[in-house]
């Protein structure tokens, strides 16, 4: 009971870190608990943050926090409830607000909207604490993604404005960022952009980073040094339509990594939708063709399994992976948009009307 006392004091500190629990040998069942349902939500923001728990943001100008109710299991209502919804509006009469990209460093959350103007707002469960600390106002202006290297370096990327994919970084933990030039940047190609799906556009290991394009062409943007210099690489993924190309990736490591998306206008459609790589980006190769999940707007390896194991979801549902996306095995029709794992048997997903826990099983 002390240590529990203990543990529950450091959580609303921000100090108690999620605990990792022995990896399982395979997975053949997913057990679904919704913890928010709401005819109205969608959501493809969603983080994981150690000292709270899951946070969103919606397509509504709405940021949730998923408290706990260990927590605050001082509160009689509340006793029954695994968690404790807290939920405020950052849209209002005047300003409708849009976000698709959620990032988190230890110590605070970030959002930017789609559309113009893009408004990158530094989050607080406080209403009036929230504040916007970048403005980018273009006709074409359409952010997608945001991740962190670390507490101070975090990056942003959207669809192009000028020849090139916006990218905006932070060097100092967000209180401000800069727009790259595209003279740093790869020029794109006609009709290529970005898909703002699941806030999984970018994957980002160590001080290497990879961004992902989709559209008529689909490859991968790869820095090795947080953003200073860029590359591209060709992907043999489905493109050529504005609907077609890499929705989510993820990397395991600095080699292994992994792609999925297709065509959601023709979701069933499964040929050289999944690619992998084992060359850190360099290189791609087609798997599992005309066999697996079709359309997934988010894929993510599981954590502590060897870069074997993999989960993707969807709006037709959760498919799984043991052996690097080879082969893969339809665990459930429940539609999601996104998925974050806490540990390696447990997941957050969020969607369309919902936002569930996972519990994956043998």
């Amino acid at each position: 009971m002390r240590l529990l006392i203990i543990c529950l004091s450091l959580l609303l500190l921000g100090s108690c870190k999620s605990k990792i629990i022995q990896k399982q040998k395979g997975f053949n069942k997913v057990e679904i608990v919704h913890l928010v349902e709401d005819s109205t939500l969608n959501v493809r923001a969603l983080e994981i943050v150690d000292s709270i728990g899951p946070i969103y943001l919606t397509s509504k100008g709405e940021l949730g926090i998923l408290l706990q109710n260990a927590i605050i299991n001082t509160v009689d209502s509340l006793k029954d409830k695994p968690f404790y919804n807290h939920k405020i509006n950052l849209s209002n009469d005047t300003l409708l607000l849009n976000f698709r990209a959620l990032a988190a460093n230890k110590s605070q959350g970030f959002g930017i909207t789609i559309g113009n103007p893009a408004l990158l707002y530094k989050l607080d469960a406080d209403l009036e604490k929230n504040k916007i600390v970048y403005q980018e106002n273009h006709p074409n202006v359409f952010y997608d993604s945001m991740d962190f290297w670390n507490d101070q370096e975090g990056i942003a990327i959207g669809d192009p404005t000028d020849g090139c994919m916006s990218v905006i970084i932070t060097r100092d933990g967000g209180e401000n960022w800069i727009k790259m030039s595209c003279d740093n940047l790869p020029s794109t190609k006609e009709g290529e952009a970005a898909f703002a799906a699941s806030d999984t556009n970018i994957a980002i290991v160590g001080d290497e980073t990879w961004v992902a394009t989709g559209g008529k062409t689909s490859r991968v943007m790869y820095s090795p040094d947080k953003g200073i210099t860029w590359r591209v690489f060709d992907t043999p993924i489905v493109q050529g339509k504005e609907t077609t190309g890499i929705y989510s990736i993820d990397f395991y490591d600095e080699n292994n990594g992994f792609a999925i998306g297709g065509d959601y206008t023709n979701p069933k459609a499964n040929s050289a939708n999944k690619i992998r790589t084992t060359t850190g980006g360099v290189t791609w190769q087609v798997v599992s063709d005309s066999e697996g999940p079709g359309y997934r707007s988010c894929v993510q390896y599981i954590p502590n399994s060897g870069g074997k194991e993999l989960v993707a979801v969807g709006f037709n549902g959760i498919d799984y992976s043991a052996d690097s996306g080879t082969t893969w095995k339809h665990l459930s029709n429940e539609g999601f948009y996104t998925i974050r794992f806490l540990n390696d048997s447990t997941a957050y997903a969020a969607g369309k009307g919902r936002v569930s826990k996972l519990i994956f099983t043998e």
